[in-house]
C-alpha cells in the first residue's frame, strides 16, 4: 500500500503545482491566495466524496490509497496555507490573511461534508 500512497502522493503534488501555477499566473498573490484556496477546497470537496465511497465500501482499498491518501493528501496543502497567510500578515494586510483563514477553514469543511453527503 505504501506504493499507491507515494505514486497518488507524487500525481497529487504535481497536479497541486500545475493547477496553482496556472491560477496564479492569472492573478496577484498580494490580494489572495487563490491558487491554494482553489486547490484546498477542490480537494477536500474531492476527499468527502472518497471518504464516502470508501466507507460505503464502493471503491477498492487499493485505489482509497492511491488516490484518498495519496493524491489528496498531497493535493491540498497545509504548509502553503500557513506560508500564505504568514505573507499577508508580513505584508501588513491582517483583514485579507484573517478572510483567507476563515474562508479556507470554513469552506473546506463544508465541502467535504458536501462530499461526504453525496
Amino acid at each position: 500500500m505504501i506504493w499507491l500512497v507515494g505514486i497518488g502522493g507524487s500525481l497529487g503534488a504535481a497536479a497541486r503545482y500545475l493547477l496553482g501555477s496556472l491560477i496564479n499566473r492569472r492573478k496577484n498573490f498580494d490580494r489572495f491566495p487563490l491558487g491554494t484556496w482553489v486547490i484546498n477546497i477542490s480537494g477536500s470537496f474531492f476527499l468527502g466524496l472518497l471518504a464516502q465511497l470508501h466507507l460505503a465500501n464502493d471503491i477498492s482499498e487499493w485505489l482509497w490509497f492511491l488516490v484518498g491518501v495519496g493524491f489528496c493528501g498531497a493535493y491540498t496543502t497545509f504548509s502553503t496555507f500557513g506560508y500564505e497567510t504568514i505573507t499577508l500578515l508580513h505584508s501588513n494586510k491582517k483583514i485579507l490573511a484573517g478572510i483567507y483563514v476563515l474562508a479556507s477553514v470554513v469552506v473546506s469543511t463544508l465541502m467535504a461534508a458536501l462530499g461526504l453527503y453525496l
